[in-house]
């Protein structure tokens, strides 16, 4: 089956920095409902579309491709009393916007009674290469369609 609209596609994924340093390898396979519904890079999508299970690809990504350009808006100092007990660097926390969107931050450095944060994805504003072998392409589920992301094994679980 070819990956078109409204197909499930099973991808194994290898992301690196330009100069080939392994960032990140699928241990499972990472599946992603394909058509325009914000699952994946857009650049991937159309380098997909209506290509079939065996297909491998490697992508070179702009950080605006990607994971996006750095925002230093979203670095923050908190005063640390603001902060539950045990928080490392490295650590992530969630906080809710006005809009009540999430937005996950990294605690960067602790230092004295300050916290610093950063709300950027720890590869925004990274050039990146993307090598990807498509494992398997389903129709989707008129649920996971409704939805706009899969469901069940590898995929989203409600």
């Amino acid at each position: 089956m070819k990956i078109e609209k409204d197909t499930a596609v099973t991808l194994r994924y290898k992301l690196s920095d330009r100069l080939g340093k392994l960032l990140e390898q699928s241990q499972e396979p990472m599946v992603y409902l394909h058509g325009g519904y914000d699952n994946t890079f857009p650049k991937l999508e159309a380098a997909l579309e209506g290509q079939m299970p065996g297909f491998q690809t490697t992508l070179d990504l702009e950080p605006q491709d990607a994971f996006g350009l750095r925002d230093e808006s979203l670095v923050q100092t908190i005063p640390k009393t603001q902060f539950p007990p045990g928080v490392k660097v490295g650590g992530q926390l969630e906080s809710r916007g006005e809009d009540g969107h999430a937005q996950a931050f990294t605690v960067m450095k602790i230092k004295g009674d300050t916290v610093m944060l950063d709300g950027n994805h720890p590869l925004a504003g990274k050039a990146l290469r993307l090598s990807v072998t498509v494992a398997e392409v389903r129709p989707a589920s008129p649920e996971e369609i409704t939805h706009r992301h899969v469901h069940g094994e590898h995929g989203h679980h409600h």
